[in-house]
């Protein structure tokens, strides 16, 4: 399922239009970023939590040359579903 079908579907459910869907879904998307920058988790219970996950810098290797290289450090976003999600 692409976004397109994800804000049609949404719209269908919950009886919105899909303009009103694509706000909300694109509000969410940025609300999740912000706080992901602001390094705080955000808990949707029955759902799941987004958090930021931190990888320290290390050493890793070029598989084509085989040099190593120095990777930085960076910062990603995390999802652990919460049992609601659970198939």
């Amino acid at each position: 399922m692409n976004k397109t079908e994800f804000v049609a579907s949404l719209a269908e459910k919950a009886g919105i239009s899909k303009a009103d869907a694509l706000k909300a879904v694109n509000a969410f998307a940025e609300v999740v970023l912000e706080q992901a920058k602001a390094g705080e988790k955000i808990t949707l219970v029955g759902f799941g939590t987004f958090s930021v996950s931190e990888r320290a810098a290390r050493t890793g290797v070029n598989p084509s040359t085989r040099t190593k290289i120095e990777i930085p450090a960076s910062k990603s976003i995390k999802f652990k579903p919460g049992a609601a999600l659970s198939l």
